[in-house]
């Protein structure tokens, strides 16, 4: 068991307008510290309370020295204190032995919370990496959690934009066959990221926003060449995207910027002798320092009861199909 920790501490010298530097507006610099580190952080004044495992603990205090020391000279935002905790290496501290702290997302139809341990703790996951894979059944919440996570962050100026794209894979039906325009051609593989985006802003703002480029749903494919800075990037449907085609998306990140990758290995559309890129990435990056991994079950279903049930009943035939092989 991890021991726990109470240090407290004075940054000197007393000076409040360096104080509101390091802190942020309504404190968002320590929350955002907090979150990254898993502990508490409590203050009057220039006289600090950290809370949490002994070793984030001792961190954490060194790190407030450190940023208010530079907060005499330097102006900071998010993305700077984003940047500090990087330099600081802080992740390696905070894995294992402590409860994430809970992270509520405000929106147009109310405060989004995790239903669950899994989904709370991929909404802390998106709030503490910068890159995220979000793995399970449909109805889990992978997308639409990632989603209001993106509109919170827009909300609050921590992104200047949102980027929401999918692989345009044909499913059964070719596109060239689908009336109208590329746009129109790819429009119903993108509906599922337009549904969440109105249930979170509303239909009249989120019209307002993809015509200011504010917000971005684009076809996979169009990502090419581009780097994604200040932005909030969403990569749905991953399970149907190719291993060149995962690597080119996570090499689009920028400075500021949050990726999360979500999608479902048991829903891949894509010709038989070809490997998901999702499923590459799993394989190539798992235990890459700041890179997230949330997975998923039937348990963490959050449709109609009968959706958990069909989830299960595919997943047991998958199972005795792999120890038997699969029925003529």
């Amino acid at each position: 068991m991890t021991a726990l920790s109470r240090r407290e501490f004075t940054l000197d010298p007393d000076d409040a307008e360096r104080l509101a530097n390091l802190s942020g507006p309504f404190d968002a610099h320590l929350r955002q510290i907090e979150l990254r580190l898993g502990v508490e952080i409590a203050n009057r004044g220039s006289v600090f309370r950290v809370s949490g495992p002994q070793k984030a603990a001792l961190a954490t205090e060194k790190l407030l020295r450190a940023l208010y020391a530079e907060a005499a000279d330097t102006t900071f935002d998010d993305s700077a204190i984003h940047l500090r905790l990087n330099q600081a290496n802080v992740d390696h501290i905070a894995t294992g032995g402590f409860e994430p702290q809970e992270v509520a997302i405000k929106v147009k139809r109310g405060t989004v919370r995790g239903r669950g341990p899994n989904q709370a703790g991929y909404l802390h996951a998106i709030a503490t990496h910068d890159i995220n894979f979000g793995i399970g059944p449909a109805g889990t919440g992978k997308t639409f959690l990632a989603v209001a996570s993106a509109v919170e962050a827009l909300n609050e100026s921590r992104v200047q934009r949102l980027v929401l794209v999918r692989p345009a894979v044909e499913a059964g039906e070719k596109l060239g066959f689908l009336p109208g325009d590329l746009s129109q051609k790819v429009d119903p593989y993108l509906r599922p990221l337009y549904d969440a985006l109105y249930e979170m802003l509303g239909v009249e703002k989120v019209i307002k926003l993809l015509e200011k480029n504010v917000i971005e749903i684009a076809p996979l494919a169009y990502m090419r060449g581009r780097t994604l800075n200040d932005a909030f990037v969403i990569l749905d449907e991953a399970q149907n995207t190719s291993i060149e085609q995962m690597k080119m998306f996570l090499t689009r990140i920028g400075y500021g910027s949050t990726a999360v990758v979500t999608g479902d290995m048991t829903q891949i559309d894509l010709p038989r002798h070809q490997k998901s890129g999702l499923k590459d990435a799993l394989e190539v990056l798992r235990g890459v320092e700041g890179i997230s991994f949330t997975f998923f079950t039937s348990r963490d279903v959050v449709r109609h009861p009968l959706v958990a049930r069909i989830v299960q009943a595919y997943d047991a035939r998958d199972d005795k199909d792999a120890q038997t092989g699969p029925a003529a």
